[in-house]
């Protein structure tokens, strides 16, 4: 348990954040912070007031303001506004780099040795945002989009096999959107290869599905986006940090030589320690693999040479 976890943006991926940081203890106290006057307040008293029932000693409060953020040891940023049918998380790009860059200047000013886990839509380029805007080592700051592509890909293989989701092992890697690599070659069923239990169209149809997970849950919402899955994606790695679990898992890491890429965030697989990345992991890819790798890191670097911030 660390003392303080802030959670930045009070809307379904914040609020089902906090409230799954507090049922684990994962800090002492979590704050929410959210611009909407009262909005964290209620919802923060509604979760502590779920403390007797549920079991848990975290103290969740909300906020409009940083200050009471301050010292915080880790920052799960969610704000910004979210994707409606037909939108591409392209489409979010200035919007949300607005509202990442003023909520990475107060994270600096207040909690100048937290580690950052960002959520944030385009994902890989508002890592970059806050990474720029902080000034933090690579280390500090981590995108949450591997976990979550991964936890889908898992899913939908689940499925398809008719197994338990925990004898699926699997590992996504890429940018966070349409060019992202599920990796069919790491792919097994408690050690068995997939391509021995799923044919190759199959196998295309899932990572295609993967592929497309966001925007179909937009699809089925229509006025909001996906948000259970999400914050269980930043919640684990929030956990592996806290517990200095050293788990390996795909996270959006500022890339420095690794996989022949440099000055990029992008989802590869991470050690995940106390200190945040603690080591960026280089796996050999298929022929196809890398190339895939290649064009979802073109896809990431494109964007971020529109930025207006």
């Amino acid at each position: 348990m660390v003392n303080l976890i802030t959670v930045v943006g009070a809307g379904n991926v914040g609020a089902t954040t906090a409230q799954r940081v507090a049922e684990k203890e994962l800090a002492r106290r979590v704050v929410m912070v959210d611009v909407v006057e009262g909005v964290p307040q209620g919802k923060g008293l509604d979760q502590w007031q779920s403390a007797p029932i549920e079991g848990f000693d975290s103290r969740i409060i909300g906020a409009n303001g940083y200050d009471e953020t301050a010292g915080s040891d880790i920052v799960i940023i969610t704000a910004g506004i979210a994707r409606k049918p037909g939108m591409s998380r392209d489409d979010l790009l200035n919007t949300n780099a607005g509202i990442v860059k003023q909520v990475s200047e107060q994270i600096a000013r207040t909690s100048p040795n937290a580690i950052i886990i960002v959520v944030s839509n385009p994902l890989d380029v508002m890592c970059y945002v806050a990474k720029k805007v902080t000034g933090f080592p690579r280390e500090r700051v981590i995108g949450m989009a591997g976990v979550l592509d991964t936890a889908r890909y898992r899913a939908f293989l689940a499925e398809a096999l008719d197994v338990s989701v925990r004898d699926i092992q699997a590992m996504v890697l890429g940018g966070h959107g349409d060019t992202m690599v599920p990796l069919i070659s790491y792919t097994t069923v408690s050690g068995i290869p997939v391509t021995q239990l799923l044919d190759r169209k199959t196998l295309d149809e899932i990572v295609d599905r993967t592929r497309n997970g966001g925007a179909e849950i937009v699809k089925y919402l229509k006025t909001g986006s996906a948000y259970y899955a999400p914050s269980s994606g930043a919640v684990q790695m929030a956990e592996a940090i806290v517990f200095d679990q050293k788990r390996v898992l795909p996270c959006a890491a500022w890339l420095q030589g690794e996989y022949g890429m440099s000055d990029i965030f992008l989802g590869v697989p991470v050690k995940l320690g106390r200190g945040g990345v603690e080591k960026v992991l280089e796996v050999e890819l298929t022929p196809k693999e890398r190339v895939d790798l290649g064009k979802s890191a073109e896809a990431v670097r494109e964007p971020i040479s529109k930025l207006t911030i």
